[in-house]
């Protein structure tokens, strides 16, 4: 068995390029193979078993070979793989369609499948500067906020503020202006950041097509997270200077900062969602655009190629993917996850106080089944994420760190005994990180 595994990293290393990954780094640091998967454990060829803490990038919601989900991509296996969206359409995707319009914000009336994140940002980014295109508009300018993440592609790396990406490849880039983020989860510098969202739409307004933004939470940016009144705030001043409002929930929806969606913390109804990870569960590749009935209207017309809005993905809408998400949303419908949810991320917070007891511990923040500790005091090249990620492998945890940015966001099935133990070793591990040095 340990053959196996020896070999599987190297059959792996051969000719795998990871995403996300320094390949030179595992010339010292050991890939894991896995070979299977069970609620929140992921196990390798040797038998060793870890504790899913971020939910596999954020996607697994309800545990790995959940037997509901199974059963409902199998039984779709037998009927429908695959078929295209164009002139066609199948009951998986309809089905899908009306359950999102009627549990997202109240004005998303109409879904647009495309098939992963970035290609979601993508999509809502060229609706909109169409959109006010097709009313007699340009608006090539996009607004984001600082320390935002929006994906990998061009438009989405446009709009995102991850200084490496924007450095490299700031000569593909579209045109894109910054405002600040609040600088933290307070009433006051909500409004704060949103003064300077005033002063910049009133001057550039005519020229902003949409701001997009991730609402409560910046995920890749260091889990910040900011308190809802600015989301109200952005939504009016949007709406008062003719600017779209973009929420990218990829990350956010399907209950993660503990209701369905973080613009229902606001009460908020944007012009924009888009949607993907926990969508299917963790399962399958599959994003949504979901937009209003006005946006929609722009667009429909006897057949103008300039007017329609000519934007395809190959797997758009696929039936298995889609089958997995309707799955999930059965789960949602027939227990009280919310709720359950709301009790684990108390017990999460109880659980973690004494970490600020570590000198090597910043700030600690947490917004429903997201929460994030700050290390303090390492220089960038100590790669202390790395080894901290190292540590928690070594004892049965999976974690990663953001930087030096160590965060919990597990699937909902975790038990209380499970937390305990994703605690547990992330609080050694940062013990260790001083006695170690």
């Amino acid at each position: 068995m340990m053959r196996k595994n020896s070999e599987m990293m190297q059959r792996d290393l051969a000719v795998i390029w990871h995403p996300c990954t320094q390949m030179k780094d595992h010339e010292t640091l050991p890939l894991i193979p896995i070979k299977s998967g069970k609620g929140v454990y992921l196990y390798d060829f040797e038998g060793n078993s870890y504790i899913d803490a971020v939910s596999s990038w954020w996607v697994n919601l309800f545990g790995h070979a959940n037997s509901q989900i199974n059963a409902k991509v199998k039984a779709q296996l037998d009927t429908l793989e695959h078929v295209l969206l164009a002139g066609f359409t199948h009951e998986p995707a309809v089905e899908l369609a009306h359950k999102l319009v009627a549990i997202t914000p109240t004005r998303l009336k109409k879904v647009f499948y495309v098939d992963n994140g970035s290609s979601a940002v993508e999509a809502a980014l060229k609706m909109s500067y169409h959109y006010h295109l097709n009313r007699g508009k340009k608006k090539p300018v996009f607004l984001s906020l600082t320390n935002s993440y929006h994906g990998e592609t061009i438009g989405a790396l446009s709009v995102g503020d991850v200084a490496l990406y924007k450095e490299t490849y700031e000569p593909l880039l579209i045109a894109n202006r910054q405002v600040p983020v609040p600088k933290d989860q307070s009433i006051a510098s909500a409004g704060e950041a949103l003064e300077i969202l005033e002063r910049l739409l009133s001057e550039e307004g005519d020229q902003i097509a949409a701001l997009i933004l991730e609402p409560l939470i910046q995920g890749a940016g260091g889990m910040h997270m900011y308190h809802p009144d600015y989301l109200v705030g952005a939504r009016s001043l949007t709406k008062q200077y003719d600017v779209h409002l973009i929420a990218d929930e990829i990350m956010t929806g399907f209950g993660r900062t503990g209701k369905m969606f973080a613009c229902d913390h606001a009460d908020i109804s944007p012009d924009f969602m888009t949607l993907s990870k926990g969508l299917t569960g963790g399962y399958l590749p599959l994003s949504v655009v979901m937009t209003t009935e006005q946006v929609y209207e722009a667009f429909y017309c006897d057949y103008n190629e300039h007017k329609a809005f000519l934007h395809s993905h190959s797997y758009t809408g696929n039936p298995l993917a889609c089958s997995a998400a309707l799955a999930t949303l059965e789960i949602f419908e027939q227990s009280d996850i919310l709720g359950e949810n709301q009790q684990k991320s108390d017990y999460i917070w109880q659980e973690v106080a004494k970490f600020q007891q570590l000198e090597n511990v910043g700030a600690i923040r947490q917004q429903g089944m997201v929460l994030a500790i700050e290390l303090q005091g390492y220089a960038p090249e100590e790669r202390i994420g790395l080894r901290l990620y190292q540590y928690a492998l070594e004892q049965g945890v999976l974690l990663r760190p953001l930087g030096h940015i160590i965060y919990f966001m597990p699937p909902y099935i975790i038990t209380y005994e499970e937390i305990d133990r994703m605690i547990a070793v992330a609080y050694e591990g940062i013990v260790s990180l001083n006695t170690s040095a």
